[in-house]
Order: structure tokens, then sequence, then C-alpha cells
């Protein structure tokens, strides 16, 4: 199965970019989604998150965010602790999930794409670009957020100079007209790809 691990930061577009890809028929594994299902319904990952960070990881509606958020907030060495738990746990699910597909190929979709090591379980990887005032425009439309909130998310994520650097493809999303035919010719270009 070819795999394709599809990143860019908050605002530039990489979920419409999946969908797009989804419209032709590709399978897309939203690995921030699924993060968040393992970390409910995944029994060792639960206890391992238990085990490190306390018993109020869980409450009686399942994980409990908000207390998980607090404790690796700002610091920098619990996150790594979170991370080297869930991590493992989203790549094998992946892995699962990915040979059971029947699409001609699949999409790992994730804004910590590299962040995260999930580059080494992909063939291929693309970065959603979009211009600064853009990103930030379209994120506080989506998530109803002041602008100073998204400034401190994209400061915490990879530049896209960055991205561009690191992926093996990069597309520019500045409009929607733009970005379906650039996607049009990325389908048939990983069409080809999965196919050799």
């Amino acid at each position: 199965m070819y795999k394709i691990g599809i990143t860019g930061g908050i605002g530039s577009g990489k979920s419409t970019v999946c969908r797009l890809l989804e419209q032709y028929g590709a399978a897309v594994y939203d690995s921030d989604a699924e993060a968040k299902r393992l970390m409910n319904s995944d029994e060792t990952l639960r206890k391992s998150l238990i085990e490190t960070f306390g018993q109020e990881c869980y409450n009686a509606e399942g994980l409990n965010r908000a207390y998980l958020a607090g404790r690796v907030f700002g610091d920098k060495e619990q996150l790594q602790r979170l991370n080297s738990i869930v991590h493992p746990a989203v790549k094998a699910d992946f892995r699962r999930w990915a040979e059971e597909q029947s699409a001609p190929y699949v999409i790992l979709e994730s804004a910590i794409l590299f962040d995260a090591g999930f580059q080494s379980e992909v063939d291929a990887t693309l970065a959603v670009l979009a211009p600064l005032p853009e990103r930030v425009r379209r994120a506080m439309e989506r998530d109803g957020a002041e602008r100073e909130a998204v400034m401190s998310r994209i400061s915490n994520q990879m530049s896209d100079d960055e991205l561009h650097r690191r992926a093996d493809r990069c597309v520019v999303n500045l409009s929607m007209d733009y970005l379906e035919s650039d996607i049009e010719q990325l389908h048939k270009i990983y069409m080809y790809e999965s196919k050799r």
C-alpha cells in the first residue's frame, strides 16, 4: 500500500487537501482524531497514561483532556513523556489501518508529521503551505479564536520554510480554484507512484 504523509500548520488547509484527495478515492487517517480515540479506547495506552500522569487523566466522560493539557503545557519534558507514550500507539494503529484499506493509496494527515517521526511510516510527504496572514484569518474564522491565540499556536509549530525544506513536495493553498487544480495533478502523480 502506497502511503503519503500530509502536513501543514494551522490554517494552511491540510484537511481541505485531504478531503479533495479523498474525493479521488484516497483513504485518510486523521492522526489527531485517532490519537484521541486511542487514548480513550486502548487499555494499554490508558494504563501508561495513568501510571505517568495520574488517575486524573480520566474521568466519567473518558480522557480528561483539560487535566492532561495542563500537565504538559509549557513543560517540554512532560510533553515529551506524553508523546513517547502516544506516538508509538498511533504509528502502530496507522500501520494496521493502512493494511485494511482497499484505496489506491492512503494518507496520514498530521500537523506534527515530522515532529512525531511519522514520516518514517510513509513513502512520500506533502506540506501544505499558505501565506501567514491568510492562515491567521482562516484559523480565526474557523475556531472563533483571537489573533493572539492563533499566533501563539503558529509560533509553536514548524515554520513553512522548515516544512518546505523537509517535505518531498509542497502545495501552496492560495485559493480553492488553484488548489483543486493542483490536487488533481497530485492525485495523478500519486496514482502513478502507487503502481510503481
